[in-house]
């Protein structure tokens, strides 16, 4: 079974306010599983989420003072 953490460990983990995952989890933007009363998110949801809002750096070239694509 994969590893379930709180919404204030997620918030360690991503280091933010206890706010920001507990509002990933009410508009559906993250996984997340219901043991009995308490919201546990998978780690791998975590990774999945920072992956998908992770935005790799271009290459940019300069010729006469101007950025060339």
């Amino acid at each position: 079974m994969e590893r379930l953490v709180t919404v204030t460990e997620a918030a360690k983990m991503l280091g933010t306010s206890v706010r920001f995952p507990r509002r990933l989890i009410s508009e559906r933007r993250i996984r997340f599983v219901h043991v009995g009363r308490h919201v546990r998110i998978p780690v791998s949801a975590l990774e999945e989420f920072v992956a998908d809002g992770t935005v790799e750096p271009i290459e940019v070239r300069w010729e006469g003072g101007r950025v060339v694509s």
